[in-house]
């Protein structure tokens, strides 16, 4: 797992310690980047479920302002945290250790309109899927360019306008699958 573009390209990163992750593979991180294209210095991004922090680190490594970082693992807060350090971008990144729906709630308060919001939840739970798009969807902003990418398990197929989301562009990847979503 490395970071693939940007300042801090090449950099490897760690996982966290003692836990059974998925990190998102290189292939994928770089196949979603290019569908993305350019990130605007002034994007604010938020990777919830953020593991290593790999895909937010890569937001910032390509110029994204700010990141918000949010895992309830205290392994994934000390990986996300170590790997901000290593590539000299914590500067620019918000860390929370919380359960996904109360961060939602937290930022909510923060009036914030994010341009990304990366979500990849633990995989196998449609009904938890759910309850975090349902809660990004009453409590989150995307700004007028925003785009919502859900990394999720193959099986799962989510509806072309799912919420106040619209489906602008879904890929497969082996046992993984990305959905890109904008605001209806």
């Amino acid at each position: 797992m490395r970071v693939i573009s940007g300042v801090s390209k090449g950099h490897r990163l760690k996982a966290p310690k003692g836990m059974v992750s998925r990190p998102t593979e290189d292939r994928i991180k770089e196949s979603i980047f290019n569908i993305i294209g350019h990130i605007h210095p002034d994007s604010i991004v938020l990777d919830l479920f953020g593991g290593s922090g790999s895909i937010g680190i890569e937001f910032l490594s390509r110029g994204a302002s700010i990141c918000y970082f949010v895992d309830i693992s205290p392994a994934s807060i000390h990986a996300i945290r170590e790997n901000l350090i290593h590539t000299k971008l914590i500067d620019r990144a918000e860390i929370y250790k919380m359960d996904a729906v109360k961060a939602i709630e937290y930022l909510k308060n923060k009036n914030i309109y994010f341009d990304f919001i990366y979500l990849d939840p633990p995989f196998g739970n449609r009904q938890f899927m759910m309850k975090i798009l349902k809660s990004i969807n009453d409590n989150l902003k995307l700004s007028s360019k925003g785009i919502l990418i859900v990394e999720h398990e193959k099986e799962l197929v989510l509806e072309d306008n799912t919420f106040k989301f619209r489906k602008i562009d879904f890929r497969r990847y082996g046992n993984k699958s990305i959905t890109f979503f904008s605001s209806i």
